[in-house]
């Protein structure tokens, strides 16, 4: 039930679906002119600001720059990668394919080619009603890390877990028949935050290896440059932004709630 609803409650608190319901409302409630057009214009109000570069790239910049790349990133026993960088294997795809986070693997396959560790834990499994598909996150990420250059047997497969707090759990649940607590963490860097949290209130000693940033530094200083140019870019809304205000909040949203289930 909490993987149910967390797949289905957060949309409708996101900018475009909360947008959407507000609409709903005024178009109820259309007689009363005041509480419409109060809608209205909250439903704009959070689209715009939702759509805005200044507020999805502040939101990314915070989250990502939390963790920032290592000079010198130490050997480990065992790399864990998280599932979400990959598309399954639907026709008419002929294989496995990577998505926009795919760069996780790309940099797992990088740290084990440079022998920064012996093993990969790849950790995802697959929801049937919510992504169908023929096979679950990890076995997808082995075939396209073994393209990569990764032999089958330095990779371990946890295909159980259906969303981070799992991959946590259920990655514990190996390492510690392996006798292992301290690990590198590969993920996109916007969902470090979230992920470093869940594993470490697993008791795991957890490097940080993060990727895939939305927000570089020469594009943080040229965004924020004053100019007429970026006043207009940063303040007209596209859906570009609304897809990465989307993610920065689901973040949040994802982080907020594993405290209060951990705590519970």
């Amino acid at each position: 039930m909490f993987v149910f609803l967390s797949k289905i409650l957060p949309p409708l608190i996101y900018p475009l679906g909360l947008s959407c319901i507000l609409l709903m409302v005024a178009l109820g409630f259309y007689q009363r002119r005041r509480l419409a057009r109060a809608m209205v214009l909250a439903s704009f109000l959070l689209l715009w600001l939702g759509g805005n570069r200044l507020v999805a790239y502040n939101l990314a910049k915070w989250l990502e720059w939390q963790y920032l790349p290592l000079k010198e990133v130490p050997e480990v026993e065992v790399m864990v990668v998280l599932g979400g960088g990959t598309l399954a294997a639907n026709p008419p795809r002929l294989m496995a394919e990577i998505n926009g986070a795919g760069d996780r693997l790309i940099y797992a396959a990088r740290l084990y080619r440079e022998g920064k560790a012996q093993k990969l834990l790849l950790s995802g499994g697959g929801i049937e009603w919510y992504t169908p598909s023929s096979d679950n996150p990890a076995a997808e990420m082995a075939v396209l890390l073994e393209l990569m250059g990764v032999p089958r047997d330095a990779l371990i497969l946890e295909g159980r877990s259906q969303n981070t707090l799992q991959n946590a759990q259920f990655t514990k649940e190996l390492l510690d028949a392996m006798g292992v607590r301290r690990i590198l963490l590969v993920t996109s860097a916007m969902h470090m935050p979230r992920s470093v949290r869940a594993f470490e209130r697993q008791g795991l000693e957890v490097i940080p290896a993060p990727t895939d940033y939305t927000v570089t530094q020469i594009g943080w200083r040229t965004m924020t440059t004053p100019n007429l140019v970026n006043l207009v870019l940063n303040l007209i809304p596209n859906a570009d932004n609304l897809s990465l205000t989307t993610r920065a909040l689901k973040e949040i949203i994802g982080a907020t709630v594993y405290e209060w289930v951990e705590t519970d």
